[in-house]
This record gives C-alpha cells, structure tokens and sequence, in this order.
C-alpha cells in the first residue's frame, strides 16, 4: 500500500468510513495534553490510534474491565547491555511492564567491539516491538586515560546517521573536554548539530560557568543528577532532566522533591542500569510511576513524565500520547497507583497480557561481537604490587554507591617491598586486565571495604572499557579467576583454592547473553549467594555489580584502570604509593 493509501485508510477509519482493527471498550483513556481522563471507547487501526470516546466498526474488541489506557512508557536512557540481556531478550523482559520505547546508548559494546558493537545493537533490535532508539556513543573510550576495544571519532560515527534507528549522540561523559573544547569532542558536538539530532548529557558535580559552557555546547539532557540543587540548575538552563532509578544509582526519591507542575514537563524517567532481577521482581519505568505517586507527584503529572515528555525531548512525534494518528503503543492498567499492565500494546498489536509476552521474538545472531577476550600470557607474578612506602592510596568501596573514596593507608609490606592482601587486614589487591588487543597493560591498585577471603572474584564487565576486574586476597586465585574469564569467553567467576565455584558466561561482546532473564537472574543470585557464604563478603553492597563500577573514571574519587590508578578530581593517573 502506497504512502498515500494509508493516509488515505487512517483518514477514512478516523471519520468511520472504514472498519478499525480493535475497539477497547470500558475504558477511560489518559489525555496528557489536558492532564485528565476522559470516557472511551479507544480505536486502532493500521497500527494508529484512530479515535477515542465513539463507538466504531471494528474487526475485535476487548472488554477493559474499567481500566485506565495509558501511552507506552519510555526509557529516556539506558544501556541494554547492562542488563546482561540481548536486545532481543531485554525486550522480552521490559515489555510486559509497559516499556514500549527506549533511548538506549550502546556506549558498553561501543567500547568493546567500536563500529561493529554499534551496528550488532541496531541490527539485533530492528524488528522488535520494543521500540528502540539509538544514541552513538559520543566517549569511546571514556577518556584518553583508557585502554578500550576501540577508538570512535566524528568520521567513525557520521555514517551511521543514515540508519532509522539512529536517534542522536549519547552521553558526553568527557565534559572536560566540552568545557575546554578538545577538537575531537567539539567535532562529535558538530556533527549532531549538522544532523539536527539530541545530544545527550553526564555532568556530575559539574557547576557555574563550567556548567555554563557545557550546556552552551547544545547537551540537551543530564541524567547524573543526584540531588535538587544540580537539577533545579541545569533545569534553568533549559536542559530536561532524566530522573534516575537504576539497580545501581536510585536518585529518583532525592529528585522528586524539586519537581513541580512548573517544571515537570522538563522531567523525564530513565533507568540507565538495570539488572534482570530487579526488573522481574519490581518492574521498570512503571516503577518510576509507582514511586512518584507514593511519594506524592499527580498521577497526571508521572504519566506524563513517563510518555509524553520523553517523546518531546527525543523529537518521536508520533509516541508519548493517546490521540488520533499517534502509534498505537498502549498499555492498560486497573488503577493509577501500582500501574502493573493488563494488556501491552506496540504500533497497535497486543504484545503481553497479565505479565507475559504473548509473540516469541527472534534473535539476532553476529560474528562480530563474539571471541572479545583477548589477553596477553600472564602468570602469577604479574600480579606483583611493588610499593616504595607504608603508606598507599586505596580505593575506598562506599555500599550502594558508584562513588568511591580516595583514601591514603598504612600497608605492610613483605620483604621484597610488595603488597600482600592476606598480612593486611580488610585490604584487597585488585587489578584490571587490558583484554581486547592482547597488550599486556595490567593496574594493579589497592581496595578498601570490600573484604574478600580466601578466593577471587573476576568480571568482563566493567565500565566503561570493560577490561578484566579481578578483586582477591591472593595472586593464585585472583589469576585463575582471569584464566576463567577467558575460557568462558567474558563474564563473571569465582574461584577459592583454584576451582571455579560458580561462573556467568557472557558470550556476546563479553557483557551479554541470549539466556533469557529468568535464568540470568538464578545465575546471578547464586553467584551472589555463592560471594557472601564462600568469601564472607558483606551484605551491604552487590559483590559483582560493586566490581563493575570500579574502573569508571568519570565517577569520582579514585578508580583504577588497565593504565594505572586514576584520581577523577584530579583527572590524572596517580601512584599506588604515597
């Protein structure tokens, strides 16, 4: 059917000249433009929503049951790959929850796998009924203090423009180089202005004339916001703001209390890291609703930040809202407190009911994203941390937190001057593995408050270059965890007295697998459970996900890289020694 028809068709069945798809019946229907619910019937039709509050000719009904029908939530940013998931079955999980559009940032496997990451992402999610839009990694790597998979510059990206699923440029994390106009950021900046597209935002702590000229650049967006004071300033300069509910960084509680009817239309919900966990036990943006509404905020007004304000700021002009000729991405729900959908609908299908998806979803398989771990030989002795004090710098772990401290040690050193976690009380060795062009970099730096004995923990997931973590309290198992890591080709081990006590294989790009969430979930809490009863680490924090975190050297204070340990304030690489 030509461009033409269809208009022609959607015309005709809007006026009720042509028979719609389906009928909803016994429904209200939320409006977001008068922020009210009004009477249906609802009416779709070629994937569009035809009419609402007249009773049409229609192929199917269904019977609502008084539920409320509200616009398809979205995800204003998140990383799929966080989940472990891929696309495919990230949108098998989310769906059922109401989750019919994400903005997602590739940034993990860009930095892994570089073009090719990106291009599996948009190939794996094409033919998804979860909507998925793609911002280009704009920090590949993070800073020029990394050792990632790839190099992405403005030519690398350009082409990429021309794909549908192509949104925007993500997250510009290197505000230094915004703010002090480093050539190659200011060329990304400009390429997204040339094409007209968002640019997304990460500014923590950034304030005053630094935050001045780094929204002046055209960053249209911060999700880093973690309280009202940096919100309700970056609000002022006209940004929206994402307003963060993640597995990792919960920051939605300490920012409703800036959002009013004045400004919420500048207010957006995201998840930015997600596990598959916490979304099957407690859902997704829907549970962004559920908690502004406990704590307070209009119905209307969270709905409203759920959809509509989402689809203004990424310019989707078609989603965000139930009125005539907008895609037909609905959910149903009883009540406007819990939001847990009865009925899941994409471009006018009805994808998931009661929970559960009702359309299988295809995977995408690729080459390019497999056999990433590639490391130099290493041995026992390297991992060797020579000191040239007592005093040493650590890594401080802060539970439930990403943020870490820069602390200053007492150490004992053995008698060739190196570190031994085992004579050193709470203190941890651990060293990051440069794992994708087999070179050899390995930092090998102190943590504090993490507390493993007697065995090791390795992971491939580490933002943002995603190089080899491994946390021990012993060289042996600290290098038989890595050993395990490349033998299951990426993703999580523990290993005590040299044996594999339990392991997450994580395939694809080192960070994913097309293992559904449910039997990711079980892996992982058995991982977790396996952590605390073997190793006697604490409660207070994840044991895996803690790990993944601290390598991010846009996170201040002190984090520790393949080349070294970082100091974030500093924004340069430090000794281990003091």
């Amino acid at each position: 059917m030509s461009e033409k028809a269809k208009l022609n068709h959607l015309i005709d069945m809007a006026a009720g000249r042509a028979q719609v798809d389906l009928l909803i019946t016994n429904c209200k229907v939320v409006d977001v433009y008068n922020q009210t619910l009004i009477e249906g019937p609802l009416a779709i039709g070629d994937g569009k929503v035809v009419g609402i509050g007249h009773v049409y000719d229609a192929k199917e009904t269904l019977d609502a049951k008084g539920g409320i029908v509200m616009p398809g939530l979205i995800d204003g940013h998140v990383h799929i790959e966080s989940s472990s998931l891929t696309p495919a079955q990230f949108a098998r999980t989310i769906l059922p929850f109401g989750t019919t559009t994400i903005i997602a940032d590739p940034h993990e496997i860009g930095n892994v796998c570089g073009v090719k990451g990106i291009q599996y992402m948009l190939d794996a999610s094409r033919n998804l009924p979860l909507h998925v839009k793609i911002q280009l990694p704009s920090c590949v790597p993070a800073t020029p203090f990394e050792s990632a998979g790839a190099v992405l510059e403005a030519e690398d990206l350009e082409s990429l423009f021309a794909d549908e699923g192509v949104l925007g440029l993500g997250e510009v994390m290197d505000y230094p180089s915004v703010i002090n106009h480093a050539e190659p950021m200011i060329n990304k900046l400009l390429m997204a202005k040339r094409h007209n597209r968002v640019i997304d935002g990460h500014s923590p702590g950034v304030k005053g004339l630094a935050l001045n000229a780094y929204v002046a650049s055209g960053v249209m967006t911060d999700h880093e916001c973690s309280d009202t004071e940096g919100m309700l300033a970056r609000l002022q300069m006209g940004q929206y703001i994402l307003l963060r509910e993640g597995s990792t960084c919960k920051d939605l509680l300490n920012l409703l209390p800036a959002v009013t009817p004045a400004n919420s239309r500048r207010c957006v919900f995201c998840t930015d890291d997600r596990e598959p966990d916490d979304i099957l036990t407690t859902g997704h943006i829907n549970k962004s609703l559920r908690l502004a509404v406990e704590y307070g905020v209009d119905p209307m007004i969270a709905i409203t930040m759920a959809t509509l304000n989402g689809a203004e700021c990424f310019r989707l002009h078609d989603k965000g809202a139930i009125a005539p000729g907008k895609d037909a991405d609905l959910l149903i729900v009883k009540d406007l407190k819990d939001f847990e959908p009865m009925h899941v609908f994409s471009m006018g299908t009805e994808v998931a009911r009661d929970g559960k998806m009702l359309i299988e979803l295809p995977e995408y398989h690729c080459e390019d994203v497999l056999n990433t771990i590639n490391i130099a030989p290493i041995s026992v002795e390297d991992f060797a941390l020579n000191l040239t004090s007592d005093k040493a710098r650590a890594i401080g772990v802060i539970p439930k937190s990403v943020v870490t401290k820069n602390l200053e040690v007492n150490v004992v050193r053995d008698e060739n001057g190196q570190f031994n976690a085992k004579a050193n009380g709470a203190l941890n060795k651990m060293a990051v593995i440069e794992r994708h062009h087999a070179s050899g970099k390995m930092g090998i730096g102190i943590l504090e408050g993490y507390g493993i004995q007697n065995g090791a923990i390795a992971v491939s997931v580490a933002h943002d270059s995603h190089n080899i973590v491994v946390v021990g309290d012993n060289d042996a198992d600290m290098l038989a965890a890595v050993k395990d890591i490349e033998a299951i080709k990426g993703g999580f081990s523990l290993v005590q007295n040299g044996e594999v006590l339990a392991h997450l294989p994580l395939p694809i790009g080192g960070l994913m697998t097309n293992q559904t969430a449910e039997e990711v979930a079980e892996i992982i809490e058995h991982l977790i459970i396996t952590a605390r009863d073997k190793f006697n680490l604490s409660h207070e924090f994840h044991p895996l996900m803690t790990l993944v975190f601290m390598t991010l050297p846009v996170i201040p204070a002190l984090k520790l890289t393949s080349n070294g340990l970082f100091d974030v304030k500093q924004f340069k690489l430090v000794d281990v020694s003091v």
